[in-house]
């Protein structure tokens, strides 16, 4: 597709909100997978090891 302007691309033919918003939140899932994934092993090898924070006795 040819656009004539800037506004023209974003606006994508009145679908621009759905099509950016879109966009927007496959990259914020995205990003936030390695975190979360990150994260879930970490607690896994802290439960494996016995280090889990809600097994600890507390003095």
């Amino acid at each position: 597709m040819n656009w004539p302007s800037a506004s023209a691309f974003f606006d994508m033919g009145g679908y621009g909100l759905y099509v950016w918003g879109s966009y927007a939140v496959t990259a914020l899932l995205m990003s936030a997978e390695p975190w979360l994934a990150a994260r879930r092993q970490r607690l896994a090898l802290e439960q494996a090891a016995g280090d889990a924070p809600d097994t600890e006795m507390q003095p």
